[in-house]
């Protein structure tokens, strides 16, 4: 598997990354199936967050895999906290520091290598935020830390007050949904496309060395489906299927070599239980889509040039 550093932080890690959201979905045989085919595939870097399943999905995850301290050692484990099911978002000092203690069970673990703040608090007070995260390196609980879903703005209040580096920004990003890359073409115009909806957060995010974490790379809208075989998107799987079949891999793979083709170096996150499919993402990792191929994946999925 390629690797690229993660953020600023030195470490290599898989360009891509296994998101566990939906392992509490398969059985406990499937489950196991799966997660050595990650392992094998050389896929050790495992997506989680506190609310996945209730919890559930860290602690099947750490039980399928036979969590030990041998095997801790070759993986990378992520995971989120911040949100209380239909309730709030929360980054106080309390619920971060509880967040983790939790994760830590569930994932049979004395660390976490990467903690994410998942959704922006409109509370957050970030000395808070950096009294909590400041205990949980000292303590050696946490190595790394990130965010979700946060723009520009968001990070440098964070970032005012917490010491430790933000490697990691996850947000929402896939060929059907890339208004942080449409944007960027359309500067100074009256059109739709030209509205700033992130802050430029690709930029931003490249300019401070912070790895984008694509979540949900296959989906289009707001978990409203797949584009890859919708009757929604007629050229732009037309186009994927064209190119997929020049390169003898399959669509999956090209859709996700489409996002590795950009230059910022992102680390997408799939959502996968499947093994077969795992493999035709990690493929991604070996194809390198042509300049007009990745235009032409572009402006199929609809998108305009000026």
């Amino acid at each position: 598997m390629r690797k690229i550093n993660l953020g600023n932080s030195g470490l290599p890690v898989p360009t891509i990354a296994v998101g566990c959201m939906r392992i509490n979905t398969i059985e406990k045989k499937e489950a196991e199936g799966f997660v050595k085919t990650a392992l094998d595939l050389g896929a050790n870097f495992f997506d989680h967050a506190d609310i996945y399943g209730d919890g559930a999905c860290e602690s099947i995850f750490a039980d399928v895999i036979g969590m030990n301290s041998a095997l801790r050692e070759k993986i990378f484990l992520q995971t989120k906290c911040g949100i209380v099911r239909g309730k709030m978002f929360d980054f106080s000092r309390k619920h971060i520091l509880e967040s983790v203690e939790g994760s830590l069970k569930r994932l049979k673990t004395e660390y976490i290598d990467v903690l994410l703040l998942h959704r922006p608090d409109g509370l957050v007070e970030p000395e808070e935020v950096a009294d909590a995260l400041g205990t949980l390196h000292a303590g050696g609980k946490v190595r790394h830390f990130g965010v979700s879903n946060q723009n520009p703005l968001q990070i440098q209040l964070l970032r005012k007050f917490v010491k430790q580096p933000i490697v990691a920004n996850q947000l929402q990003l896939s060929i059907t949904n890339a208004s942080m890359i449409a944007a960027g073409f359309h500067v100074n115009m009256r059109d739709d496309t030209a509205v700033g909806r992130d802050g430029s957060i690709l930029d931003f995010c490249r300019l401070e060395d912070i790895t984008i974490q694509p979540w949900s790379p296959f989906q289009y809208g707001f978990f409203e489906g797949v584009f890859l075989g919708s009757p929604q998107f007629p050229e732009l799987n037309k186009k994927i299927d064209e190119i997929a079949e020049n390169h003898s891999v399959s669509p999956t793979t090209i859709a996700l070599a489409w996002l590795l083709r950009h230059p910022a170096r992102f680390q997408p996150v799939t959502g996968t239980m499947k093994a077969e499919r795992l493999r035709e993402c990690v493929k991604a990792a070996e194809v390198t889509l042509s300049r007009e191929e990745w235009y032409e994946i572009f402006l199929a999925a609809g998108y305009v040039l000026p």
